[in-house]
């Protein structure tokens, strides 16, 4: 199965603030990211979830929590961990998982993932989650797209 992080990032390595995005909104990244996305396994934290509940991301939620949860939402299902979420996406028959954040969530899926898709937020913000640095040896850039506010980044893993 692969696994893909989706993410928009700032110069800085900033990726939110209070739970919202520190900059202010990009309509173009917003409607790349959820065109990707759309017919797809989403794995998130449940603090994401939470925040995006009145407007669900993916085909099925996959929410990484410590406590089972019955979130009243047919297309969520629970995870207590990575290979835990894992094994939910194989059993749903889906063959591709988009990991979307927050901040904790990338930084465990960051061993696994084989490709990155970065939304590249020019400038520097404050934040207080920030995605996970990576050794830039494994990762290679195979596209790199410039729209008018961001740059779109895909970045694949060298399996050696």
């Amino acid at each position: 199965m692969e696994l893909i992080s989706v993410a928009a990032v700032a110069d800085n390595g900033v990726i939110g603030r209070n739970g919202e995005l520190p900059w202010p909104s990009i309509p173009a990244d917003k409607r790349q990211y959820r065109n990707r996305i759309a017919d797809w396994p989403v794995i998130l934290g449940r603090r994401t979830f939470d925040s995006m509940r009145d407007d669900l991301p993916g085909r099925v939620q996959v929410v990484l929590s410590r406590s089972a949860s019955d979130y009243g939402i047919e297309s969520a299902h629970h995870a207590s961990g990575v290979d835990d979420a894992i094994e939910t996406v194989e059993s749903l028959g889906d063959d591709r998982a988009y990991v979307i954040g927050g901040a904790g969530i990338y930084a465990l899926f960051q061993p696994v993932v084989d490709r990155m898709i970065l939304s590249r937020i020019p400038g520097d913000y404050d934040g207080d989650a920030y995605f996970p640095e990576w050794n830039t040896d494994e990762w290679t850039v195979v596209d790199r797209t410039p729209y008018d506010e961001f740059t779109l980044e895909e970045w694949v893993r060298e399996r050696r």
